[in-house]
């Protein structure tokens, strides 16, 4: 698999957990292929139930907003057909792979997609960094965005862009030619005290 040629993906959710009844509302995907955003699929969904004043506020979508929108089945059968088989990035993936799967098996489908966690792999490549919040690493990195926060496409966005930035400083900090999709994966488990071990496995 091409080393940045991922779907980074973002949820914006009811609450915290699909265990306990919780519903998507709204995704943000953005396509990444050769470190470049090539595309980008976005759509509120439907949840048919009532969001909370909290969820509201944190995010700026209103019930009136929901009422309107596609529901989630819908987007759902949208979003699969968008992210095909290639590997999945997010921000907190066990989070967003946690709402993917539950409404996927709702629809009766199984995700066969790899998923890679932007923020544990930043954990280890950005040790010095305040926190491994997205929003701080974006300023960290010094990574322009249009100032949106909480929203799944300008979060999937600014995933997207720091993902990228991080495959580049991989190459020029380790000195290789290409950083896979499976290095990074790996790179977000490995003990923050062995990073430097890990990756002088991949150089030439």
């Amino acid at each position: 698999m091409g080393a940045c040629n991922i779907i980074v993906i973002d949820f914006e959710t009811t609450g915290l957990s699909p265990h306990y009844g919780d519903r998507t509302i709204e995704v943000g995907a953005v396509h990444v292929a050769n470190n470049r955003i090539v595309d980008q699929y976005q759509s509120l969904m439907n949840p048919e139930v009532r969001i909370s004043n909290f969820i509201a506020d944190y995010t700026g979508i209103s019930n009136k907003m929901l009422s309107k929108a596609p529901k989630i089945k819908e987007v759902m059968e949208q979003l699969r057909s968008f992210i095909g088989h290639l590997p999945l990035v997010a921000h907190n993936a066990s989070f967003d792979s946690r709402f993917l799967d539950s409404e996927m098996d709702r629809l009766n489908h199984k995700r066969d997609n790899e998923f890679a966690c932007s923020m544990l792999t930043a954990r280890r490549l950005y040790p010095d960094a305040p926190n491994h919040k997205l929003e701080t690493l974006v300023q960290y990195k010094r990574i322009v965005t249009d100032g949106t926060h909480h929203r799944a496409l300008a979060d999937a966005t600014m995933a997207a862009h720091l993902w990228i930035n991080m495959i580049a400083d991989i190459k020029e900090m380790y000195e290789l030619p290409e950083v896979p999709f499976t290095l990074m994966q790996r790179l977000g488990k490995v003990p923050k005290k062995k990073v430097d071990e890990f990756m002088a496995k991949f150089r030439t």
